[in-house]
């Protein structure tokens, strides 16, 4: 006999464990299916720049107080074009405080997001601790998962979180659309002489974006894209080989480099998921969508994704409906649709124009750069499509999510505050 659950989420990762959160907050009963232990979670060394939103998510589920000391802020971004064309672009820099704002958002690890996401399910969430889910099989009244260890378990809804090879998206039905790039990039964290003063540096390169983004004290994190080939060699290099190269693509932008933690490869494509829920299936995070990693907005898409879940379960407790049905689904979708496709499509088209051989394309950006540094209200235009209307997308996104989503769910008429 299997045992039964409301809500399973399937991956243990930032996307899953926010999902998971998020719809305990509604009232339902959640498990979420993950690994046995946080070995491969704990060597990530990859950070991800979490927009407003993205925080005041984290603050309302409780997990932010815990992840703040080991984030950094981010109070201004630049763009430096280094793709050595004749045609070069100026340098552009983005501040907070164009829009009212003290940061755009935070600098996070992702070991330590995940641990402290982790930390919170206590009491909260049943973790189902498995090597992985082997089979998910849907029919009309559930679905049925089968973990690795031969275990059956049925839920109402499978929240996907399980990465662009999802086997929640493969069972659910649906299909994708997927593009390869040419590149690969290269992710560390290193200490350095200069203070950052809080500003993440992206350089515009042929190859791909290098971006360094702070960390607390005198440390950034970087993620250098490159050709697959010039990734693995810059990978391979012993410390000082690396520390030389990397000195010299910032072109004194740090000071001096210290330290350097282990470095990672990790090659780039593109994902786009027709659907964004189908028979009892929910897909978030690279199950759904898959971009590069420029303009931070992979991880902020994800958590974006979690919070409107939320509110779509929220909205099928209220109306005591089964959560798994065509119309929470349907309904996360049409919500869901708009906001990724125009990040997907705007982040392949940079990525695209730094990588092309055309003249006019890099025409076309270098004049685009300037009408950024010099136009003020398409600046901070510009600056708050980057950062997107969350408050407005999603109730966990914004100030007293948390108790505006808890009235949400609520049987009877709708709490005024929701």
């Amino acid at each position: 006999m299997g045992e039964t659950y409301s809500i399973a989420v399937v991956g243990g990762g930032p996307a899953g464990l926010t999902a998971a959160l998020a719809a305990a907050a509604t009232g339902a009963e959640i498990t979420l299916f993950g690994p046995q232990n946080t070995s491969v979670v704990g060597s990530d060394n990859r950070t991800a720049a979490l927009f407003a939103g993205s925080i005041e998510m984290l603050r309302n589920l409780g997990v932010w107080e815990a992840l703040e000391p080991l984030s950094a802020p981010i109070a201004a971004i630049r763009i430096i074009d280094d793709t050595g064309g004749l045609l070069r672009a100026p340098e552009v820099t983005f501040t907070a405080a164009e829009v009212d704002r003290e940061t755009f958002g935070w600098n996070v690890p992702n070991a330590g997001l995940v641990e402290c996401l982790t930390a919170r399910l206590a009491g909260r969430v049943r973790l189902q601790e498995t090597r992985g889910i082997a089979g998910v099989a849907v029919s009309d009244a559930r679905v049925r998962l089968t973990s690795a260890e031969g275990g059956t378990f049925d839920a109402s809804l499978v929240i996907g979180a399980d990465g662009r090879k999802s086997i929640c998206r493969a069972a659910a039905g649906i299909d994708t659309k997927t593009w390869p790039y040419a590149q690969a990039a290269v992710t560390t964290t290193f200490s350095h002489a200069r203070a950052h003063r809080n500003v993440s540096t992206e350089f515009h390169r042929p190859a791909g974006p290098l971006t360094v983004v702070p960390m607390p004290g005198s440390a950034s994190s970087l993620v250098w894209v490159e050709t697959p080939a010039e990734a693995q060699r810059l990978a391979a290099l012993d410390e000082a080989g690396f520390r030389a190269e990397l000195e010299r693509r910032l072109q004194g932008l740090l000071g001096t480099i210290g330290d350097i933690r282990p470095r990672a490869v990790f090659p780039l494509s593109g994902l786009e998921a027709s659907s964004f829920g189908r028979n009892r299936i929910a897909l978030i995070g690279e199950a759904a969508h898959v971009i590069p990693p420029i303009g931070a907005q992979g991880l902020n898409l994800g958590l974006r994704d979690s919070a409107v879940l939320a509110d779509c379960v929220a909205d099928a407790m209220h109306a005591g409906r089964d959560p798994g049905l065509a119309p929470t689904l349907d309904a996360y979708t049409a919500l869901r649709r708009p906001d990724v496709a125009s990040r997907v499509t705007a982040i392949d088209v940079l990525n695209k124009s730094l990588i092309s051989d055309l003249v006019p394309v890099h025409l076309a950006r270098g004049l685009g750069l300037v009408a950024l540094k010099t136009v003020g209200p398409l600046r901070r235009r510009a600056i708050r499509e980057g950062l997107a209307p969350s408050p407005e997308i999603a109730t966990l996104l914004g100030p007293g999510g948390l108790a505006r989503l808890v009235a949400r769910a609520a049987p009877g008429p709708l709490d005024s505050a929701a």
